[in-house]
């Protein structure tokens, strides 16, 4: 365990981009589960929506919150739901930023993972998106565990890119059949 109390953060939500009209309206998206995975407790969290002040108490007593595009994705989703601004009032490593700033574009968590990890991603978010939807119309439970196993395996394989990057101070990633090393300073 970590002295340090990381909290790696994803999201899942209810509709897509195009559902709601575009990015600039992603507070529309509406949350279907969030999961977070604290060094402190080594727990995995799965939230509901009816369970967002957990998660951001969770997210404001972290001393740093990791995620892969949290920043720019999910705190905008998780913002409508609840009062504090978490970016401004917590200590972030958004991964996908931080690649980006790094190297002048945007990286995909999968070809981060698959390359440096060895493992992708199980699913993508429209899979979840279906799976909320069939939840809905069925009262079904069953969509809502694929979903909390999806949400939850994207912020293990986000949690073992971190500490990838951590030991061994690079990721790689691929780019036209080329495994490339991408030098990263994370803590």
């Amino acid at each position: 365990m970590s002295e340090k109390n990381i909290v790696y953060f994803d999201l899942e939500t209810q509709r897509s981009i195009s559902d709601v009209g575009g990015y600039s309206n992603k507070a529309k998206l509406c949350i279907s589960i969030a999961v977070t995975y604290s060094t402190a407790t080594d727990e995995y969290v799965i939230y509901g929506e009816n369970d967002l002040d957990a998660l951001t108490t969770q997210l404001l007593k972290a001393d740093l919150v990791v995620g892969w595009n949290h920043v720019g994705f999910d705190y905008p989703v998780l913002q409508a739901y609840v009062l504090p601004n978490l970016e401004e009032q917590t200590l972030n490593l958004d991964m996908m930023l931080d690649v980006k700033e790094r190297m002048g574009r945007f990286l995909k968590l999968d070809n981060v993972a698959s390359t440096s990890l060895g493992t992708g991603k199980s699913a993508d978010g429209l899979d979840a998106i279906r799976w909320w939807q069939e939840h809905k119309k069925t009262g079904e439970y069953e969509p809502l565990r694929k979903i909390a196993e999806y949400c939850a395996y994207d912020v293990k394989v986000t949690r073992f890119v971190h500490e990838y990057g951590m030991e061994h101070g690079f990721i790689k990633y691929e780019d036209a059949g080329n495994i490339i090393e991408l030098p990263v300073e994370w803590a």
